[in-house]
């Protein structure tokens, strides 16, 4: 059995324990060729169950976004790592941060950090897109709206009260560039608001902005 070609048409994603059993059906035990792929480098175990090619096997790996969507689900790319992708802060980011509706969670793995917060239902249907990174690898994102409304509801001991605090946290604190603040969607935005943790300072958020 070619193990390289059978993963081949799945490798644009993790591959689940279900998809790696029905390569090696034809073994008489499977868990045990699963634990010589992953000792000969040609899988990574991710988790218990969730798995990416290894170096051996020379495919391309899932893009770090399209590994966090899996690792942990349902959830979606949100926060500094959001906000890294659209341009809205400078830095570079170095955990893949999520948001998602099960407890939050964090995980260390061979491709990386990842960490999830639990957001309640409906506010965390709201604002996501589905983003194609490179070809066959699509991820869940946030919007740049909805990204920094998650930074400012998870950001601890954070109460927006004034436009005069608002604007000091966006543009001193986040270092966002005002001209990519007056494109945000506030129409958008404005819908998610009653549904939302912290209602009350994303409220000042949208006065905020509206004076940009």
């Amino acid at each position: 059995m070619d193990f390289r070609n059978s993963v081949k048409a799945f490798a644009n994603a993790p591959l689940n324990r279900l998809v790696i059993l029905d390569v090696l059906k034809n073994y008489k035990r499977p868990n045990d060729k699963i634990s010589e792929l992953i000792k000969n480098g040609d899988l990574i175990q991710l988790k218990k169950g969730l798995y990416v090619p290894g170096v051996n096997l020379d495919l391309t790996s899932p893009e770090l976004f399209v590994i966090a969507n899996h690792l942990w689900g349902p959830s979606y790319i949100s926060l500094e790592s959001a906000m890294s992708y659209w341009g809205l802060i400078p830095e570079r980011v170095y955990e893949v941060s999520s948001i998602t509706i099960k407890l939050s969670k964090k995980y260390q793995t061979p491709a990386g950090r990842f960490s999830y917060r639990s957001m309640p239902f409906p506010y965390y249907s709201f604002g996501t897109l589905s983003v194609e990174l490179s070809p066959g690898q699509v991820a869940i994102i946030a919007t740049p709206e909805k990204a920094l409304c998650d930074k400012i509801i998870t950001t601890s001991g954070l109460i927006l009260r004034s436009t005069a605090q608002t604007l000091d946290f966006l543009l001193d604190d986040l270092r966002i560039d005002p001209a990519l603040l007056q494109k945000f969607n506030l129409r958008e935005l404005s819908l998610w608001i009653k549904d939302a943790p912290k209602n009350e300072s994303l409220r000042i958020l949208v006065k905020t902005l509206e004076k940009i």
